[in-house]
């Protein structure tokens, strides 16, 4: 018999270049049971993009009006287009014991904790150094000398919030902060908060079952 447990909310924040897209893809990689926050957002379809799948494409006028419903846990507008979390499909996974990763910035993590305070972990990736950042970023062939500056200002903002998350991660080698990042997932799902079904299995225990 096993234990029925609330599936969770990892935000997983970092600044541009310190991997945090890759460690998520990671994770989603090795664990088949968690689920990606699919977002809203107002800007159209590109090609090859799938609605439900890489985005729920809304207009201007509806984002508005989910904002205004509660209907998003968390929203932001960027270079005037509107991306947000939708509440339903992540409360249905939440209840169906389903985890569920979030790929967004600390703002974002600001206001799902004000939203789901209980089912929330947030994880915030660090670089080993800002130099080894700047390295990162140049490496990218499509970052000029203006992008790198601005992302790194960017970044020295960000990192100023990472102790507001559960758990920072230095991400020094790829590898290991993967699995880090898993024993943080592994743990949370422990957590005896989660277990709802925790009585019941004690009671088995009890009666021998």
């Amino acid at each position: 018999m096993s234990i029925a447990r609330r599936g969770f909310c990892l935000v997983v924040a970092a600044p541009s270049g310190a991997g945090k897209s890759s460690i998520t893809r990671a994770l989603l990689d090795a664990e088949p049971e968690l689920l990606l926050s699919v977002s809203v957002t107002t800007r159209p379809p590109r090609p090859g993009e799938k609605e439900g799948e890489h985005y729920f494409f809304r207009t201007p006028e509806e984002f508005e009006r989910m904002a205004a419903a509660g209907e998003l846990l968390e929203w932001a507008r960027v270079f005037g287009r509107g991306y947000g979390s939708p509440r339903a499909p992540v409360e249905k996974a939440l209840a169906a014991g389903r985890d569920v990763v979030f790929d967004i910035d600390w703002q974002g993590f600001r206001q799902m904790r004000t939203a789901l305070p209980g089912d929330l972990v947030g994880l915030f990736i660090l670089p080993p150094s800002l130099r080894e950042l700047e390295t990162r970023l140049r490496a990218r062939a499509s970052d000029n000398e203006q992008e790198i500056a601005r992302r790194m200002a960017e970044a020295q903002s960000e990192i100023s919030h990472a102790a507001e998350f559960d758990h920072v991660l230095v991400n020094r080698d790829f590898r290991t902060s993967v699995s880090a990042a898993q024993a943080v997932l592994h743990a949370a799902r422990m957590a005896t908060p989660r277990l709802v079904g925790l009585s019941d299995f004690m009671t088995g225990l009890r009666a021998g079952q």
